[in-house]
């Protein structure tokens, strides 16, 4: 492989500028993190510690490994929704090591109204769910919850994928072979009590932990029976009469002393294997991508620059240099991986969509794991490309996308906009993990494109009428909610908050989030029973 030649000038005006846009960026996103870290009512953390319980991010501590990375995910869920305090979804939920295995750990935080399932709470165990099962990872749940928050049980409880969901994933997991460990360490309640009795294994904590169908107040409402919660469901009643819970725990500290034994005594699974190299540190300062991305999107960058301060030793085989110039296509190795990159350098031509699916074929074939780094407007519009076939060439990417089985790892660098989201690996796509960096946008069109298409279409129909164009005042009774609306709905922070993406990265992290996450995918692995791609159009 050859070394990606840098051509970029750190000492130029753009180049500062956009490394102080993009460092004020990631100044904001390290306040969000803290905050959705740390910003909790003292209220809250005091009745916490009455109760001689640990907040979730000291259990972490305990329970992961020593000086050992931990990849989190969705951390800023929920961010300013509901009333704006319920901070990553009332979970913390990641990808760390325990006992020198990957594993994905997930937990309530008590501190934020009582461990109460919101919506985008159910949203993100389903997520988190669907990573387990996707690559293979035990599954390790600190269950501290209130149950659902009741007056939004309607957007709880009944569709596909809502609570029930959890459950159901659950039960294929145990199908799958996949461990799955529970600690019950506060309330386990209503449809949540399934939690712990389908799992693999359950630690419960003597006095705080308590797994029941219905509380005490339900059951007094529905029966006249006067109970406690340790008398409903506690430890001692699960352990010694019903036989929900396997292992009495005196408190959150014993209970992951537990559940690190148990962890201990799971086989090591076999990882999938690849062709690796020896890693190696980019020849590029990694930082330098603050001043490599544009500050604005209109005006284009170099990937390959990107690329360069990603990958290990900065070594790049690009596949077809010369043809469909606007995708970028190459082999390197990250963190001593194999990978396949596809990294846009403008909008998607007939060419670069037949080179990509070309491309994605022969990674595919060879079991080499995808990363698309997004930065795109859409496909090439047009009566010439229409002529040229864009549309089903552009299909065949979007099939090759979506049918191809090796691991896919996808970070919006820039633009998101329409169809080419999907054609580079967007959400409905199933990477993986998706990531933005904290410029990113995603939506069908930019404000100011959406703006331009309603305003051409209602002085078209102006003109049919026999009435003149819209005035600039009428034109910006149109364009100006738009573009107020795009900038609050496609920005990353919207997007993260909602759950379509499974974090905001710093972009000089970028090489490190992709290596954990690849290690991560190799738990599970690589289908290699079927090669298709349906039918492509000729």
């Amino acid at each position: 492989m050859g070394v990606i030649e840098t051509k970029v000038d750190t000492h130029s005006l753009e180049y500062r500028r956009n490394y102080e846009a993009m460092e004020r960026l990631v100044a904001d996103l390290k306040e969000e993190l803290r905050k959705a870290r740390e910003d909790r009512p003292q209220k809250a953390k005091d009745r916490l510690a009455s109760q001689g319980k640990m907040p979730i991010r000291e259990k972490l501590e305990l329970l992961l490994d020593r000086n050992t990375p931990f990849l989190e995910i969705a951390p800023l869920a929920a961010r300013g929704i509901y009333d704006g305090t319920i901070h990553g979804a009332g979970l913390v939920s990641g990808i760390g090591v325990v006992c020198g295995k990957e594993v994905l750990v997930s937990g309530n935080d008590a501190t934020i109204k009582g461990g109460a399932t919101y919506p985008l709470t159910v949203k993100k165990t389903l997520r988190v769910q669907t990573i387990v099962m996707e690559n293979r990872l035990p599954a390790i749940t600190l269950v501290d919850s209130a149950g659902g928050y009741l007056p939004l049980q309607s957007e709880v409880f009944p569709d596909i994928d809502d609570g029930g969901r959890i459950f159901y994933n659950q039960a294929l997991t145990s199908k799958m072979g996949i461990p799955m460990i529970t600690a019950v360490m506060g309330l386990c309640t209503a449809g949540g009590a399934y939690v712990p009795a389908m799992s693999d294994e359950t630690i419960h904590v003597r006095g705080t932990g308590a797994i029941f169908l219905g509380g005490p107040p339900l059951v007094k409402a529905a029966t006249g029976e006067e109970v406690t919660a340790e008398q409903l469901g506690g430890a001692d009643l699960h352990c010694r009469d019903s036989g929900v819970s396997d292992y009495y725990a005196e408190d959150d500290r014993h209970a992951i002393e537990i559940i690190r034994s148990i962890m201990e005594c799971l086989p090591h699974a076999e990882k999938t294997r690849l062709p690796m190299h020896e890693p190696r540190p980019p020849l590029y300062d990694p930082q330098e991508i603050y001043g490599i991305v544009s500050r604005e999107f209109k005006v284009p960058y170099d990937v390959r620059e990107l690329i360069a301060r990603i990958v290990d030793g900065s070594e790049f085989l690009e596949f077809k240099e010369l043809f469909g110039p606007t995708l970028i296509c190459g082999w390197a190795y990250i963190h001593g991986y194999p990978v396949g990159i596809l990294g846009n350098n403008g909008v998607l031509f007939p060419d670069s969509a037949l080179k990509a699916t070309q491309f994605i074929q022969l990674c595919d074939r060879r079991k080499i794991p995808l990363i698309f780094l997004q930065n795109i407007n859409g496909f090439i519009v047009g009566s010439e490309y229409e002529r040229l076939g864009i549309t089903k060439h552009g299909h065949k990417m979007v099939n090759a996308v979506a049918t191809s089985t090796v691991p896919k790892f996808t970070v919006i660098v820039g633009a998101s906009f329409g169809a080419g989201n999907y054609a580079m690996c967007g959400r409905a796509y199933s990477p993986r993990f998706l990531w933005m960096y904290p410029n990113a946008e995603i939506a069908v069109m930019g404000g100011e494109q959406a703006s331009g298409v309603l305003i051409t279409l209602r002085n078209d129909q102006r003109a049919k009428e026999g009435l003149p164009p819209m005035s600039r005042e009428e034109e910006d009774e149109i364009r100006n909610p738009l573009v107020e609306a795009a900038r609050k709905e496609s920005n990353a922070y919207y997007s993260t908050a909602n759950l379509w993406d499974d974090g905001i990265i710093d972009p000089m992290h970028t090489r490190d989030v992709l290596g954990l996450a690849i290690s991560a995918s190799l738990n599970a692995p690589i289908r290699d029973d079927v090669f298709g791609y349906g039918v492509f159009r000729m």
